[in-house]
């Protein structure tokens, strides 16, 4: 009785609260209009920007084909490496709405600075049609375009960790609240961008090779504008995360407590060590970290002493004791990294393909009809064509066909998703090799060898199988990379976990940088692989097999971590809370059995499972 009389009573509280109450919360589908519309845009200025970058470089500012690739993967890096800087001023104190907001107006002046130079004739060296003994560009040329560069890698910083995990924040994104939606946020995301980069690599690039780099520069500049007039539109509706403060410091912290206290016992019992649900309240919205057995030495930092139990009082140092949760928190951190590591090898072998593919498939026939033909950059579409409608497949025939088999709400784990990819991404080089070993074979055949710029009588669509293949490892390496970052990172930590994506590809552009530049230098003058002009004399098929070869490597060593790999444990909240109802009401049962004298012993249990 006493407990429906309390039910009652809450029921007729809230009926009077609900009228009161006009105000919709905020978050939701309704704005994913607006943080799509933003990265469309985004995206769409990024691609049309990037896609054909290395056209410009050697047909306008007539670079050789190495340094030109070498400089557009060394700003790929550095706007790789920055999004660490963006996490960790978004999770800090600005939040990911400002972060971008700003980001988007820097990432604004780079473009509107190389689009001014590719108008003005001053910043460009002159005209090369033959593409031999050009005059290459002046360095206060090439200032101009590093400054553009610059100032383009620093916005990426601020947009790309916040972008996912701001979208995020607009919905549940608990296990229970994911296992509710037929749908995957990363795989629409990933869906939406490769829309946005569709469009770009059609439209912008036919523009930048039939009209000029002006407007093939300036319609990027326009897109970028739009993206942040839209994102700036939606901030209304957004649900927006408050900053609980840097978690690099979070991190120290832990590691600062667990050093003091090296000489300290841990107790056999790990409820002992110490637990603060109210401070760790605001980092842990969607669920408390669970203790694990892993890194022991950690569990240190939790150790409650004599002196500290006695000042229980007062907030603890954190620099001397640390959470059961933060300590968590950076376990989790230490468990991933061996995983993403595993991306940077990955992104090594491939962070040039996209500029040899290039300057492959300007040397191939690129005829449409008899009076049209593509772009070379616009060959990439193939592969996003293949991501967009892989992921519509995936989502919609892959996942339920393999959640029969599995029971995994999401068909298989980012781990299994990634080994796929990285399989898939070994075949897809492998093949580009033979595709190259043939188009030379043709160039040889016809006598076209000695002239770099012949048209080899081969059709552009033999790299279609390559780019098909690349874009079935994105589906699975590329989204299985970021789901896997996201979803065992510690939510208050998931902007820096995107960075951690981003310095994946930083890392390995660098080294891709380095790998290309040996290779150019150590194979020689007569026979090099990978030559400055004349690509139908060098060896691109030799490199090709020497990075399927490292990839090889690389699986071998995910597949050692992937097999070792703890997810991390987690309490959600519902769970939580739902355990805490069910023990009040056992206690107002066993009240009531007491007051009436019952003989019977009422037992309502619950497991966390239920």
């Amino acid at each position: 009785m006493e407990i429906e009389k309390r039910a009652k009573s809450s029921e007729e509280m809230d009926g009077q609260k609900q009228p009161i109450t006009t105000q919709h919360p905020r978050g939701g589908i309704r704005t994913l209009p607006f943080i799509l519309a933003n990265e469309l845009c985004d995206r769409f200025a990024s691609a049309g920007f990037h896609g054909n970058l290395i056209s410009y470089l050697t047909q306008e500012l007539n670079m050789p084909l190495v340094a030109a690739s070498n400089t557009l993967t060394n700003f790929g890096g550095t706007s790789s490496f920055t999004p660490l800087i963006g996490a960790i001023i978004a999770d800090s104190f600005a939040g990911r709405f400002w972060t971008i907001t700003v980001a988007s107006l820097i990432y604004e002046l780079g473009l509107l600075s190389i689009t001014v130079s590719a108008i003005l004739p001053h910043f460009r060296p002159p005209p090369c049609p033959t593409q031999v003994n050009c005059q290459e560009a002046t360095s206060s040329q090439l200032w101009i375009l590093y400054i553009s560069l610059l100032l383009t890698s620093v916005g990426s910083g601020g947009i790309r960790p916040c972008v996912v995990p701001f979208s995020a924040d607009q919905f549940d994104m608990t296990k229970t609240g994911v296992a509710s939606r037929k749908w995957n946020l990363f795989n629409w995301y990933f869906f939406s961008m490769g829309f946005a980069s569709l469009s770009a690599l059609t439209i912008v690039v036919y523009i930048q090779d039939n009209m000029g780099w002006g407007w093939g520069l300036g319609i990027p500049t326009i897109a970028m504008l739009i993206s942040i007039i839209a994102f700036v539109l939606g901030s209304p509706l957004y649900k927006t995360v408050k900053p609980e403060g840097s978690p690099l410091v979070r991190l120290a912290q832990v590691i600062a407590a667990a050093a003091k206290k090296r000489n300290e016992t841990l107790p056999e019992d790990p409820k002992l060590l110490y637990h603060n649900r109210e401070l760790d309240a605001p980092i842990a919205l969607e669920g408390m970290l669970l203790h694990s057995d892993q890194y022991k030495w950690l569990d240190k930092a939790a150790i409650v002493t004599e002196e500290e139990a006695r000042d229980s009082s007062s907030t603890p140092d954190l620099w001397k004791l640390a959470t059961v949760h933060r300590v968590e928190e950076l376990k989790s951190i230490i468990r991933m990294l061996p995983i993403w590591a595993s991306g940077i090898l990955l992104i090594t072998s491939s962070s040039h393909l996209h500029s040899f593919v290039i300057q492959q498939a300007r040397t191939m026939d690129r005829h449409l009809s008899p009076s049209f033909q593509i772009s070379p950059a616009s060959m990439s579409i193939f592969s996003v064509l293949t991501m967009m409608s892989g992921v519509v497949l995936y989502e919609r025939v892959f996942v339920p066909f393999a959640r029969r088999f599995t029971g995994n709400p999401s068909g298989i784990t980012s781990l299994q998703r990634m080994g796929i990819g990285f399989v898939i991404n070994i075949i897809a080089t492998v093949v580009a090799a033979l595709i190259e070993m043939k188009r030379k074979s043709v160039a040889a055949k016809f006598q076209l060898l000695d002239d770099p710029k012949a048209i080899i009588p081969i059709s552009v669509f033999w790299l279609v199988p390559q780019y098909f293949l690349h874009g079935v490892a994105e589906i699975f390496m590329s989204v299985g990379h970021l789901e896997f970052l996201f979803e065992q990172s510690p939510e208050s930590m998931r902007s820096s976990a995107t960075a951690l994506y981003c310095i994946t590809t930083a890392i390995g552009n660098y080294l891709g940088t380095l790998l290309v530049s040996l290779v150019h230098k150590y194979t020689g003058n007569e026979r090099n692989w990978l030559p400055d002009r004349n690509l139908n004399r060098g060896g691109l098929d030799y490199y090709y097999f020497l990075v399927s070869a490292i990839q090889v490597v690389n699986l071998v060593y995910y597949l050692i971590c992937a097999r070792f790999y703890t997810y991390k444990p987690v309490e959600e909240t519902r769970e939580r809370n739902k355990e805490e109802d069910l023990e009040q009401a056992n206690e107002h049962v066993s009240s009531n059995n007491l007051k009436d004298g019952g003989g019977k012993e009422e037992k309502i249990g619950v497991t966390k499972d239920e």
